[in-house]
């Protein structure tokens, strides 16, 4: 099992990839059947279940916003299973502008990602943003 300190290690490595845009490199650390969990009633809400899908959803975030959408993490808190991310996710859409607090709660085995759970502070927001 990975300290906590590895865990926060490789998520944070993980939010520096994805705003960057590096799916290659954030790939390596998804676990090929990872679960995501998307929340809200919305088109892109529901359960991702592997890497591919997962990453198709994280496509759809940036084509929903012209490459806009950003997850700017604010901390992290981990256990050796567990990492919480506190975010802002922001982003521009048809002349809308997103700004939204999120906690994410991934859990990790064996230094990979292999669930992750998006809670919103105001999933009707996220959702009218995205419709």
């Amino acid at each position: 099992m990975a300290s906590a300190e590895e865990n926060i290690g490789t998520v944070r490595r993980g939010y520096d990839l994805f705003n960057s845009g590096n799916m290659e490199e954030l790939a390596k650390i998804f676990a090929e059947d990872v679960v995501w969990h998307s929340g809200g009633r919305g088109r892109l809400a529901g359960e991702k279940r592997g890497r591919d899908a997962s990453f198709v959803y994280f496509g759809q975030l940036g084509e929903e916003t012209n490459g806009t959408f950003h997850a700017e993490l604010h901390d992290l808190v981990a256990n050796g299973d567990h990492v919480v991310g506190l975010q802002s996710s922001t982003g521009q859409r048809g002349g809308r502008s997103l700004s939204l607090h999120e906690a994410l709660v991934f859990h990790l085995r064996d230094g990979k990602i292999v669930e992750a759970w998006e809670h919103y502070e105001d999933s009707q927001t996220w959702d009218e943003f995205f419709a």
